[in-house]
């Protein structure tokens, strides 16, 4: 239904001598990636992260979804935007209002830390204003951080 109204607009536009915006049409015409291509991504991760499961991950990252996107250009809710966390200086998404104990660490997110943070982030770094309790399951762990780690990559 959705592909459908959009090809509508589109071909409404191109009548009105309007073209589709480039987003639009890129959007349209770039199939999003499978799960086994992501999986496959997944596969070529350092280990333990290449055992894990890209389906998993996603499942597990629903629980993120009502605070967190993931999306490049994604705008930052109650959590700020995921993409490209990996290799980011924590505290540093643009648009983002971080706690003072955010702001005081000086690291680069990466799977260690997010190991750490992911099992309690208020264990980890007290004073947070996350209040996500954590994944205490290890295996969800690695499976979310894989995910993370592939899709928060994409395009």
């Amino acid at each position: 239904m959705r592909f459908a109204l959009a090809v509508v607009f589109m071909l409404t536009l191109t009548a009105c001598g309007e073209g589709p915006p480039p987003e639009a049409t890129a959007t349209a015409t770039t199939p999003a990636p499978s799960a086994a291509e992501m999986q496959a991504k997944i596969a070529a991760l350092p280990a333990p992260y290449n055992a894990a499961s890209y389906e998993d991950g996603r499942t597990v990252f629903a629980q993120c979804r009502s605070c967190h996107t993931i999306n490049a250009g994604g705008m930052n809710m109650v959590g700020p935007n995921l993409h490209g966390v990996i290799g980011r200086r924590i505290a540093t998404e643009a648009g983002y209002s971080y706690s003072p104990a955010l702001k005081a660490q000086s690291f680069t997110w990466d799977a260690d830390h997010l190991q750490h943070w992911l099992a309690g982030p208020m264990t980890d770094i007290p004073g947070t204003r996350m209040s996500f309790a954590g994944i205490r399951d290890d295996t969800q762990r690695r499976d979310v951080i894989a995910y993370l780690m592939v899709e928060s990559q994409q395009p």
